[in-house]
């Protein structure tokens, strides 16, 4: 038999398997990335872009932009705008931006319920925005991919789930609470536990810190990221224009 926290008001579970499973019966699913398509996001709305998702960075990224009229995200080694969330400063009001990622962008395509973004930025905000759409809230952790494809769950995904989960009301899954346990034990050393992280080690090894600099500012944001259609747009910038 299949379990599905359905007796719980707040649920949480990782990657393609928690958004089958969750959307279905949620009248919210949020998607956590925090390093760093969810942090990208954020920075992108925020500024009045909108993020169209797209799965793969392959030669049909470039067609599929041009067919959505959208910009198509560089490579972060490669300057312009990437799912870097520094190069996302600038980005201009009104631009479409596609955003090619395996995990979190993936997650947001396949969703079908009302489907939000969150990070540790924005997550009092995506919170307070979820609790006005419905009562049962799925929280889904995208975590990363080993080499053979498989699912690794990120200590990142599971704290910035914790962060938003914390800021909701409700009777919260056994699942729920431990992301919320792990937020709790981080909440006051963010950054480090992000730089420490694998994911982490591998963005600085990289010569992008600044990007995990960004993903670790907690509450610093009003943006939502919310599906419309077929792009994340800040619902919150819809609801007050």
């Amino acid at each position: 038999m299949h379990w599905d926290q359905a007796e719980y008001g707040l649920r949480c579970e990782w990657g393609l398997a928690g958004v089958r499973t969750l959307a279905p019966i949620s009248d919210v699913l949020i998607v956590v990335d925090v390093l760093v398509f969810s942090t990208a996001v954020d920075m992108a709305v925020a500024r009045g872009a909108s993020v169209v998702p797209y799965r793969w960075r392959d030669s049909s990224a470039e067609a599929f932009a041009k067919s959505k009229g959208a910009l198509l995200a560089s490579p972060r080694s490669a300057g312009g705008y990437s799912l870097s969330p520094p190069s996302l400063q600038s980005i201009p009001p009104g631009s479409a931006l596609v955003l090619p990622s395996p995990n979190g962008s993936a997650l947001c395509l396949i969703a079908g319920a009302t489907t939000l973004t969150a990070c540790l930025r924005n997550c009092r905000a995506v919170a307070a925005h979820a609790r006005n759409r419905g009562s049962r809230i799925g929280v889904v952790p995208a975590g990363e991919q080993w080499g053979d494809g498989s699912l690794r769950p990120a200590i990142e995904d599971l704290i910035g789930a914790g962060a938003v989960l914390a800021c909701l009301p409700g009777r919260p899954s056994p699942e729920a609470e431990t992301a919320i346990a792990a937020f709790e034990r981080f909440q006051h050393n963010l950054h480090d536990a992000l730089v420490g992280s694998t994911s982490g080690k591998e963005l600085v090894m990289r010569g992008f810190a600044r990007d995990v600099e960004f993903a670790a500012e907690y509450a610093v944001s009003t943006a939502v990221p919310e599906m419309r259609e077929d792009r994340c747009v800040n619902a919150a910038a819809v609801m007050t224009g």
